[in-house]
């Protein structure tokens, strides 16, 4: 257990472009995360790495109650004018460096549709149902980004779901898996199984989450019973863009007018295959000019905490990555809210005045146009 080993197995992005560009299809990204978890085994975080990870990775996001309370707190200090005061009288440099950059684009809190909807967990379709899904509310997409939750709900019931808020669901387990905690995912894990035992579909809008429940499986290869039920819950688990492009959507009949440019989450398109159906959805709406980015698929830098966790190799995967961005876009859409955030900031270090967007949030303001609504971009 030397650094020769440590180092590069947690140094690694965890990105899964290896396992793409693998010619006998060897899931290094799994035999990635294995290791960490035998390494983690062996040498256990201590001092204050140790403290972040136990306050957060496994005292606030397997508890959805503690995650609503962080929110309320960040809320709070967003609209109280808390925030207005730390950015200028300049006592965010009391922060790390990376730290003070994340807070200056931190988007705005809203109510998560967990706690929106705990009265009505059934929203029902516009129009005649065609079929009932759940969704995966996840843990920072609820707190960070509910408006994507809410846009998702909507685009969902627009094209005839019934959608499910599954009360029980809790947070994916990505980051403790990819931390090295197999033990507190296989918790989780187990947690979601039962939790959307009921359903036919699990309909998650965050690459990172989509990407860990189909591979609950692998958590439980030793384990005859729980891999049986891992491997069932799997099957029913389907990105927003693909299932809304397998299903039959209903392509948008307003003009949105804007010019983007697609990048390609690492969990969406590595991780889990989907590419063209994200880019389908986008090119459907009328008016919509898109601008092809190259190396798409190249990481971000974010992975999961990656950004926090290894902030100057995360900096410069992220100042390789606005290279390729083309500067004439207006928006830039992706389908995952930690590239979301990696993407903002890259957008403000170089000074550009563009708008980070998820995918589904496009076809929601092309459909509530339709509607006569008014929509600003």
């Amino acid at each position: 257990m030397t650094p020769d080993l440590l180092d590069p197995i947690f140094t690694c992005l965890d990105c899964r472009a290896c396992t793409t560009a693998c010619p006998a299809d060897v899931d290094v990204g799994g035999l990635i995360e294995q290791v960490r978890g035998q390494l983690r085994q062996a040498v256990p975080l201590t001092g204050w790495k140790a403290l972040v990870s136990d306050v957060f990775l496994k005292g606030i996001f397997p508890h959805p109650s503690r995650l609503d309370w962080l929110g309320r707190l960040l809320k709070w200090y967003q609209k109280s004018g808390l925030q207005t005061v730390a950015r200028k009288t300049g006592l965010l440099r009391v922060m790390p460096d990376h730290l003070a950059e994340m807070e200056a684009i931190l988007p705005a809190v809203g109510t998560p549709v967990r706690r929106k909807y705990k009265h009505q967990p059934l929203i029902k379709a516009k129009g005649e149902t065609k079929r009932t899904v759940a969704i995966l509310t996840g843990c920072v997409m609820d707190v960070m980004f509910s408006d994507i939750n809410e846009a998702t709900i909507r685009v969902l019931t627009h094209n005839g779901n019934d959608v499910v808020i599954v009360p029980n669901q809790t947070c994916c387990g990505a980051l403790h898996v990819h931390a090295g905690d197999r033990e507190t995912g296989r918790k989780l894990a187990k947690q979601n199984i039962e939790a959307f035992q009921h359903v036919d579909h699990v309909i998650v809008n965050a690459a990172g989450c989509g990407c860990m429940l189909k591979e609950y499986p692998e958590l439980f290869r030793h384990d005859p019973e729980w891999h049986e039920k891992a491997e069932q819950f799997a099957a029913k688990v389907e990105d927003v863009s693909k299932f809304l492009h397998d299903t039959g959507f209903k392509p948008p009949k307003a003009e949105l007018n804007v010019r983007l440019t697609y990048h390609d989450a690492c969990h969406l398109a590595h991780g889990q295959g989907i590419r063209q159906e994200p880019r389908a959805l986008i090119e459907s709406i009328p008016g919509v000019e898109m601008v092809a980015m190259p190396n798409a698929d190249r990481c971000c830098g974010s992975a999961g905490i990656y950004n926090l966790t290894h902030p100057e190799m995360a900096q410069a995967v992220l100042e390789s990555k606005m290279q390729h961005v083309p500067q004439e876009v207006e928006l830039i859409s992706m389908g995952n809210p930690g590239c979301m955030l990696q993407m903002a900031l890259g957008v403000m270090k170089h000074g550009r005045n563009q708008k980070i967007v998820h995918t589904v949030q496009l076809l929601d303001w092309a459909y509530q146009k339709e509607e006569g609504k008014d929509v600003r971009i």
